[in-house]
């Protein structure tokens, strides 16, 4: 096969296909490949046929007709499920491949997993970016914020091709930097996913305060968002609740009010908690998120539940109006005010990661890349971009001026909201974990001094003094009798 291509896409499910008319609509030959199933055409002869019909496309047959089909040096780009699918086609493409070559991973893959793949593949003379994309569908195929990472040598090799086919901010800028060595683009995306989680969730709890609360149909609270978005919480999230909330079926109805309340997720918001966990960071709000969705999933137990426990509101849309205009106001405020916590919390996580994995990752960047293309992508952005510009040291978002001022002006609508969803019986987890958070963060004095003293108590696990340096560790005699108090079986 003569080397005519640019670059090797293979997977061409919509996210695959999409990106790969990105790439040919912007100049680039593109060599096409997906696995064959028994008994299927072809998905390569279905996809010329169809999308790519008359474009500057390569169908692929066989690995080997792929990579034949490339310029040197290769660049191939996998668009397959994560775990076991990547590594088998690494191992279908090592043997054809020269030193030099570049695999990008464009899927949803443990970080870890691309470490581990970056460090196989250098010692074979081969490049790994485990790059990032998001965006969606519509992302793909105008324009993904893409956040590529891994075998840092490979970086000028595709800089051109991934900041050609990434979304633009305003001034041109591409929404695509290189993240960091080792698996730091997919930990980037993974974080980012984590804030998706979060932002949706204070979302629906948003709309669920307004439906049970205000007693407006769906046009109304859609009118509502679509005010919002005029303002500064303009974002992708909040502009499509909008239109689903107008939205209606071939009967004249609200098509949402006819979508099950269970909630699905594929997994990146699960692996953003165990990572914080892993990294002692709290992100309660992404945590609550997941689980949550995890709730929503459980409905034979919800339905029973609400039987046993009735409350004076089923769910049902509340005929009586009870929050006016400077109500909603309220809740707008503290869905400002619980998404800057959010987002503080995922920046830290990423702050912890980049020290233990020596990243030394750009945070001013990162936002930069998120305001066009991705999911997340809002006006808000561009203030986490500026936070950092004026302190690339920051251990903690809230710490920043703007974050100071906007916390104090908006803290006391999160309070409000909190306290009328608890008293009202409106489950708020994201809302309230955000402000428990918070109350957490600047507490001087917690009572973590009583659990310590606890595990001292059971586990003789010892403790630190106030009036003494960090760092020395004493243990009591709690029982006062003479007797140990202490346990091999206690590691709490």
């Amino acid at each position: 096969m003569t080397q005519i291509s640019d670059i090797g896409l293979i997977g061409l499910a919509v996210m695959g296909e999409n990106l790969a008319l990105n790439l040919e609509h912007k100049g680039y030959t593109v060599s096409v490949y997906n696995r064959i199933h028994p008994g299927q055409k072809s998905a390569v002869a279905r996809f010329l046929e169809g999308r790519g019909k008359e474009k500057h496309f390569v169908g692929a047959y066989t690995i080997q007709q792929l990579v034949e089909s490339l310029r040197l040096p290769r660049k191939i780009m996998l668009m397959v499920k994560a775990g076991e699918p990547v590594d088998e086609l690494i191992g279908q493409l090592v043997p054809y491949l020269s030193p030099g070559d570049v695999i990008i991973d464009g899927g949803n893959s443990d970080f870890k997993d691309t470490a581990r793949r970056v460090k196989m593949l250098e010692e074979k003379g081969l490049y790994f970016v485990g790059s990032g994309i998001s965006g969606g569908e519509e992302g793909a195929l105008n324009g993904p914020s893409i956040m590529p990472g891994g075998s840092e040598t490979a970086w000028p090799l595709v800089k051109d091709i991934l900041q050609t086919i990434a979304a633009k901010l305003d001034d041109g800028s591409p929404c695509c930097e290189w993240i960091g060595s080792g698996g730091a683009g997919h930990f980037v995306k993974m974080v980012h996913n984590g804030i998706e989680y979060a932002d949706m969730q204070l979302i629906a709890e948003t709309y669920s305060i307004l439906r049970r609360r205000t007693g407006k149909n769906n046009d109304e609270i859609g009118q509502i968002f679509e005010e919002w978005n005029r303002g500064e919480l303009n974002s992708y999230l909040i502009e499509i609740t909008a239109n689903i909330l107008h939205f209606r079926d071939a009967n004249g109805q609200y098509l949402l009010d006819s979508i099950l309340d269970v909630a699905g997720q594929k997994g990146t918001g699960k692996w953003s908690v165990m990572s914080a966990l892993d990294e002692a960071n709290p992100l309660t709000s992404v945590a609550e998120a997941v689980f949550t969705r995890f709730m929503s999933m459980r409905l034979e137990e919800r339905e029973k539940a609400s039987e046993l426990y009735p409350t004076e509101e089923t769910g049902d849309l509340v005929t009586s109006a009870t929050i006016n205009d400077s109500g909603i106001e309220a809740v707008k405020e503290a869905l400002y005010a619980a998404k800057l916590i959010s987002y503080s919390q995922g920046f830290s996580l990423m702050k912890r990661a980049s020290m233990r994995y020596g990243w030394d990752l750009d945070f001013g960047a990162i936002a930069k890349i998120w305001r066009k293309g991705c999911i997340i992508r809002s006006a808000f952005l561009e203030r986490i971009t500026r936070a950092y510009h004026r302190d690339s040291t920051l251990d903690n978002l809230l710490f920043d001026t703007f974050f100071q001022d906007k916390i104090q002006l908006t803290l006391p609508a999160l309070r409000g909201v909190v306290a009328d969803g608890v008293f009202n019986g409106i489950a708020l987890p994201c809302f309230s974990s955000a402000l428990s958070y918070f109350d957490g963060l600047r507490t001087l004095r917690s009572p973590a001094n009583l659990i310590q003293a606890q595990r001292d108590y059971f586990g003789a696990h010892t403790y630190e003094r106030t009036d003494t340096e960090r760092g020395r560790f004493f243990h009591t005699d709690w029982t006062g009798e003479g007797g140990e108090t202490a346990s091999g079986t206690y590691n709490a």
